[in-house]
């Protein structure tokens, strides 16, 4: 086990009846909070679009300004008539980190030689710690992923040399669970990929945007091509990666089952669910039967794997077949918050590991009990994502922050 993890042994009262009258009180502010952060998204797209536009302004105004001087600042040569193409890229998306072929810059090639000038490097990314954060990204690009994420031409650097692969849970996808995490690892040098999985075939957006609707085990074998494609692109030889809910599941059935044992090196799951959940309880008698119908911008989506993930289900029995869900030579990191109203009880992610195995558990409130996350808010709770962080980094350890955290958000 690694000493550099920061763990917390503070005992906390049992609240769980606090929290159940909290939540259900809670339930119309939560929908209408839901409602306002559906607006402010829209508000971003209609700001990136300004912006859109105001970028074609200005390289229109660089363009003409190129051609009539011949020249750009003082790096190329006098005007002159041999002028023969002029090319300004301004890339879409978010500021590129430094070294990006994605930089803004501007090309002239004049007898047959070609004289760039590139913007300089560019500030790090913003984190907005709030689990909705990567919704306002979905809606600008539908199926696309978060600026920084799947770089799949840049080579990996010598201190960050494995390659992290997140994993959302049910109903989310490459862009909407990971708002926070993708520009928090990627200012911290990381090669961040996500992908959607288990989205229903044939689906249009924004159906198709939520994603852990299939068979886990067909979510699996879809995980495990991906992940071959980030080692094949990479040249890495084993992944990390970061799961959330299903996904802290997912990827565990494929290296246990599906050929991908020795292919991930640390496994780091936020709420994660290794013997289930029993919040969904009646419908235990139909294990196998029943499917969960979401409603989503006038389409239906259909979840087969919801019924998986309950406690006492022959999937779950599978997954921890052996005398445990774990696998042998990953190093596991299950963080879990108390307030979890999925997966409960949530000790239930807390599953000590057997001879051999290297886990560490921890509880995002202990040691802070100013940390209300529940099981989505705690993807965007600052504290676990520095847990999430550390449980990563050969690097350095960052201090692990203690402060108020809503429920739903982080």
């Amino acid at each position: 086990m690694r000493s550099n993890r920061l763990l917390y042994a503070a005992e906390m009262p049992n609240l769980d009846l606090i929290h159940m009258l909290g939540d259900a009180m809670a339930v119309p502010v939560r929908v209408a909070t839901v409602l306002q952060k559906s607006v402010g998204a829209l508000d971003v797209v209609a700001g990136d679009a300004a912006v859109d536009a105001a970028s074609l302004a200005l390289a229109a105004t660089v363009r003409a300004a190129v051609v009539a001087a011949g020249a750009v600042g003082a790096r190329l040569p006098a005007p002159r008539p041999d002028l023969a193409h002029v090319s300004v890229s301004l890339p879409h998306g978010d500021a590129p980190a430094a070294g990006d072929s994605r930089v803004p810059h501007v090309s002239v090639r004049a007898s047959g030689e070609t004289t760039t000038v590139a913007a300089p490097a560019m500030h790090q990314r913003r984190v907005d710690y709030d689990f909705f954060s990567g919704i306002a990204p979905e809606i600008r690009h539908p199926g696309g992923a978060l600026p920084g994420a799947n770089r799949w031409d840049t080579p990996l650097s010598a201190e960050r040399p494995i390659p992290v692969v997140l994993v959302h849970g049910t109903g989310g996808g490459g862009q909407t669970n990971w708002g926070p995490y993708v520009p928090l690892l990627t200012n911290h040098g990381f090669s961040v990929f996500t992908l959607t999985y288990g989205a229903i075939p044939g689906s249009k957006w924004p159906v198709s945007a939520m994603g852990g609707m299939r068979l886990i085990e067909d979510s699996a074998a879809e995980f495990g091509e991906f992940a071959e494609r980030v080692l094949a692109a990479t040249g890495a030889a084993q992944i990390d990666v970061v799961g959330h809910s299903q996904g802290t599941i997912v990827p565990n059935y494929w290296a246990k089952y599906l050929g991908g044992q020795g292919k991930i090196r640390r496994y780091v799951s936020l709420a994660p669910l290794w013997h289930g959940t029993e919040a969904f309880g009646a419908v235990r008698g139909a294990l196998g039967s029943v499917s969960m119908r979401f409603g989503v911008g006038g389409g239906i989506a259909s979840s087969v794997s919801i019924p998986q993930m309950i406690a006492g289900s022959a999937f779950l029995a599978k997954l921890n077949a052996g005398g445990g869900p774990y696998v042998e030579g990953i190093e596991y990191t299950n963080i879990s918050t108390r307030h979890d109203e999925f997966v409960n009880p949530y000790t239930n992610g807390q599953v000590p590991g057997g001879p051999g195995m290297d886990v560490t558990n921890v509880v995002v409130q202990d040691g802070c009990p100013e940390d209300h996350s529940d099981h989505l808010g705690i993807c965007g709770s600052e504290r676990a994502a520095t847990m999430v962080l550390n449980a990563l980094d050969d690097v350095e350890q960052q201090k692990v922050p203690c402060g108020f955290a809503p429920p739903f958000f982080g």
